[in-house]
């Protein structure tokens, strides 16, 4: 059960009409991205998040916890959503090696070849929704407003360095 204090702190009206932005706003990307990669490659964009992840992972494989959080979701949903990947040939899944409790989830060829189908009209529609309607200024702070939110440096942070390189 969750603290509710006996006194709340209500939203001031900038806060309200703030929060009320972010809200539409997040629900329009999502939507949008939602949208475009279902039309345009027939695939949902939890199942997309999941290529990216494998395909930058060592050998294209990771540990299915692992894979769980770095999509921000939880191992029933992630099984799911592999187990309808593997139906299509693109994820196969393999017992741990030093660790038979363990499964690690791989990125296939064929998996890898929808990703790379699928990347430029994913990239495309997020730059239309976000970056090029950003300042640079912008997409730094949105960035810092993303870490602050997920409480300190966001672990996409790596990235970064890793792509600049």
């Amino acid at each position: 059960m969750t603290y509710a204090p006996a006194h709340p702190r209500w939203l001031d009206a900038d806060e309200q009409v703030t929060w009320r932005t972010y809200l539409a706003a997040s629900k329009a990307i999502g939507e949008a991205i939602e949208s475009q990669l279902q039309r345009d490659a027939d695939i949902p964009h939890t199942y997309y998040e999941i290529l990216v992840r494998l395909s930058e992972a060592p050998g294209r494989r990771l540990r299915m916890s692992q894979l769980a959080d770095l999509c921000l979701a939880s191992r029933s949903r992630l099984s799911h959503a592999v187990t309808r990947l593997e139906e299509r040939g693109w994820v196969s899944r393999h017992a741990c090696p030093d660790d038979g409790r363990g499964m690690l989830a791989a990125l296939t060829d064929e998996g890898m070849n929808a990703l790379t189908e699928a990347a430029p009209g994913h990239v495309n529609a997020v730059r239309e929704q976000v970056f090029d309607r950003l300042s640079p200024d912008q997409v730094k702070q949105l960035r810092e407003i993303g870490e602050a939110i997920l409480g300190g440096t966001s672990p996409f942070s790596r990235l970064r360095g890793a792509m600049s390189g």
